[in-house]
């Protein structure tokens, strides 16, 4: 039966222009159990997912160093200067720029600096958040500044306070803050208040990215929509911020925001329809102080039209010493480095605006149309599933070295194959190696 199913006609008004090069995962799963499963072949009985479990390892493990996997996005860089990891990004090959003639810039990692989670100080650097509160022998309390970062649910601490008190409502006006705790203080005057994130989470505060407070919202109870009327400032509000009020639990986020209606993660708890002056919005982590630094160098503030600044105590004042300079860094395309942990590509300041390019590798399994296979690889991937079978079993011991051995021998092939190598562009490179350079 012939492999081609369509006519050339049919071929060029679609739109899977080159695909006979490939062949799917399932035709690869079928082709093996006829070649190497039933009565009197190698593998006497499997289940067909345990075929497919190992035929997908195959393919990652083959898209890390052997298939051309490479797959690619183009941004406008943001002024934040990040771009953020795509879906399916397991490691990257290039990053660069573009410039107004379609070049493409290459971009090199830098490894002075970083963007390491800002911990919240006070004012006596302890790791703490504290602030001055009035007491009168109530659940009120009232802060001496505005303190946008004291969210519903945190743990309370002072001498003359309740051990466990919680934070149950947080209210501001004139620049300050009034707290509502669930425990009544038996005290009248003015102490230094601790707070922590809960009774089980006693880990650090970190530093707030950014808060806002949302005035003249209402909302339904057992619903998870927030509407302000009239709609002025909802768009401070992102996706992912913390929403504080007591009508909503601990941990509640944003997760959609259309018009003057913010969607919640958790429903209210609210009696009844609520009408109340605001509601607090916090993102969080901030950024560091390094990254904001990096980020903020601009080219003019120094003079150097290369966007150097962040490295000018190497190249302005090491004049007649600059013997040891890295010539990775010798560049003016400009730098980036990967924060794995938030997921997101930060650049230098120079590269702002700029088309950039991420090339970058995939396992192969992100999709359905992805679990394809190039026929150069198809018996590298026979062999690979057929070993990682075999080794797994206790029938199959005396098979697993010489299968090892094609397998390793297969995907040798498959890499050859692969690196499509032409005798006349090599040719060609071998030329250049006899012509003088003046």
């Amino acid at each position: 039966m012939a492999l081609l199913t369509q006519t050339q006609q049919d071929y060029y008004n679609g739109d899977n222009f080159g695909g006979y090069q490939f062949i799917s995962l399932d035709d690869i799963i079928n082709n093996f159990i006829i070649a190497y499963v039933g009565e009197h072949k190698i593998i006497q009985k499997v289940k067909r997912t345990d075929i497919a479990f190992h035929a997908q390892r195959a393919i990652q493990e083959l898209s890390f160093d052997t298939f051309k996997s490479i797959k690619s996005q183009e941004i406008t860089l943001p002024p934040s200067n990040t771009m953020v990891l795509p879906q399916d990004y397991v490691n990257y090959t290039k990053i660069c720029w573009v410039d107004d003639n379609g070049i493409e810039r290459p971009l090199y990692p830098t490894s002075h600096t970083s963007n390491p989670t800002p911990i919240l100080q006070n004012s006596d650097g302890e790791y703490a958040l504290t602030a001055t509160g009035t007491l009168n022998s109530t659940t009120t309390i009232v802060l001496d500044n505005e303190y946008s970062n004291v969210l519903v649910g945190m743990v309370v601490s002072a001498p003359n306070i309740p051990d466990g008190s919680v934070v149950v409502s947080t209210a501001n006006s004139g620049s300050i803050t009034t707290i509502v705790i669930d425990n009544a203080t038996t005290y009248d005057g003015t102490e230094t208040l601790t707070f922590t994130k809960s009774l089980t989470d006693d880990s650090l505060i970190i530093e707030e990215e950014s808060s806002f407070i949302l005035e003249n919202v209402t909302w339904e109870n057992n619903e998870d929509k927030i509407t302000q009327d009239p709609n002025t400032d909802v768009s401070n509000i992102k996706v992912g911020m913390l929403v504080s009020h007591e009508d909503f639990p601990v941990g509640t986020t944003v997760v959609d925001v259309n018009g003057a209606v913010i969607t919640t993660s958790q429903l209210s708890t609210a009696a009844s329809t609520a009408t109340t002056n605001e509601v607090t919005f916090i993102s969080t982590p901030g950024d560091s102080s390094t990254w904001q630094n990096f980020t903020s160098v601009t080219s003019s503030s120094t003079g150097d039209a290369n966007g150097y600044n962040h490295d000018t105590d190497i190249y302005d004042l090491n004049i007649g010493q600059r013997y040891g300079v890295d010539p990775m860094m010798a560049q003016g395309n400009g730098t980036y480095y990967i924060d794995n942990l938030k997921g997101l590509i930060h650049f230098s300041s120079n590269v702002s605006g700029k088309h950039v390019i991420l090339k970058y590798i995939s396992d192969g399994l992100g999709t359905d149309d992805e679990m394809i296979v190039h026929k150069f690889a198809e018996e590298a991937m026979y062999k690979s599933i057929a070993y990682a079978i075999l080794s797994t079993r206790l029938d199959g011991q005396v098979l697993v070295q010489r299968f090892k051995r094609e397998k390793f021998a297969s995907i040798r092939t498959a890499k050859l194959r692969l690196s499509n190598v032409k005798i006349h562009e090599l040719m060609q490179v071998m030329r250049g190696k006899s012509k003088w350079i003046k």
